[in-house]
């Protein structure tokens, strides 16, 4: 617990004070943030306020994580490394994405193919070693089964190793990509994702910590109701770390932001959500937990096919904290009860996730 305290403490200090040194360092430079001609028009008074402050949420999770484990004394486990491994890689993604949007003086990044790309190196890289680094008990980071609470009986290695390798590969990008872009489609108002993350995250620091309490590497006593993840505890301090940047980052991204994460940071958000979910064995279970990033993703994908079906839209604008904009919503109110939803689905998930340890 220590640990985890540490971790998310120390994110939080480096988040809260580092990130008005790094506004500072974008002005200079003249890093702003340019707006779609799209989107609602209130937007356009936030065009030049400074972007790429997912930097800072990084760089925190990456302080607090390595004081924590040089507190504690932990050697970094595999599971650790590989969540550092796709946030950190996911967010480089993001940063050339933002960095070109800047450069180019224009409201679009990279091209969808080198984001693709990009995003397709990290995934499969870290798909492929997720399922190395087996521990004394044999346990590898991740594992070819579908998981909803733990491992179903649904293993995509039905047909032998190599076949079960390439179908993890394949399943473990579409959990990295519908993650990393649904946490991307949700960064549209000032904190509303930085909010949703930091609670979502805040769900798997309590289920790390319940896995490492109840697993079944030391205990035999609770039977099948044990958890079989490699490095739960590992994992707790790595959300925690995010946590912590979350909250340092939301002081100053909250409305009147003085600066916007951008694609460096929604999309490390996401592939550390992706992450966690694949390597504590929850990966149907965080549909429930992120269910706000889902409602989001949902109405953009409501919206673009209703309108190709009958040329007529299902909502005034997507995604949908836009449509109840242009519905005369203010921006804090959206925000604040966005987060209440996004509470909701968490206390839903963390109930699923209790309940059935408690039938076994």
């Amino acid at each position: 617990m220590i640990a985890v305290l540490v971790s998310s403490g120390v994110a939080l200090l480096v988040a809260l004070f580092g990130t008005p040194l790094f506004i500072r360092l974008l002005v200079r430079r003249n890093y702003g943030q340019f707006i779609r001609q799209d989107g609602p028009t209130a937007h356009f008074t936030k065009r030049g306020t400074p972007t790429m402050g997912g930097v800072v949420i990084i760089g925190a999770t990456l302080a607090g994580w390595a004081v924590s484990s040089i507190v504690s004394g932990k050697i970094p486990s595999a599971s650790a490394i590989l969540v550092i491994f796709l946030m950190t890689g996911l967010g480089l993604v993001g940063f050339l994405d933002d960095y070109i949007k800047i450069s180019r003086q224009r409201s679009l990044g990279l091209s969808a193919r080198w984001k693709i790309v990009g995003q397709g190196v990290v995934g499969i890289s870290f798909a492929v070693l997720a399922l190395q680094f087996p521990n004394s008990n044999f346990r590898t980071p991740a594992s070819t089964k579908i998981s909803f609470i733990r491992d179903t009986n649904l293993d995509l290695a039905f047909a032998g190793v190599t076949v079960g390798l390439i179908l993890f590969v394949v399943w473990a990008n579409l959990v990295i990509t519908a993650w990393s872009n649904a946490v991307n489609l949700t960064d549209g108002l000032d904190g509303l994702a930085t909010g949703v993350s930091l609670i979502v995250f805040g769900a798997y620091v309590i289920m790390g910590i319940w896995q490492y309490n109840q697993n079944c590497q030391w205990l035999s006593s609770v039977g099948p109701r044990c958890y079989e993840v490699r490095d739960p505890l590992d994992l707790a301090i790595v959300a925690a770390a995010i946590v912590g940047a979350c909250f340092g980052f939301l002081w100053w991204n909250a409305s009147p932001a003085r600066i916007f994460m951008g694609d460096t940071g929604s999309l490390a958000l996401g592939g550390a959500l992706a992450g966690l979910s694949i390597l504590s064995r929850t990966e149907l279970l965080a549909v429930i937990v992120g269910g706000m990033f889902v409602l989001v993703v949902l109405s953009d994908v409501i919206q673009i096919g209703f309108f190709k079906m009958t040329g007529k839209r299902v909502f005034k604008m997507a995604p949908l904290h836009h449509h109840f904009e242009l519905s005369g919503w203010g921006e804090v109110t959206i925000v604040i009860r966005f987060w209440i939803i996004a509470g909701l689905f968490v206390a839903l998930g963390m109930g699923i996730f209790y309940a059935e340890w408690v039938v076994g």
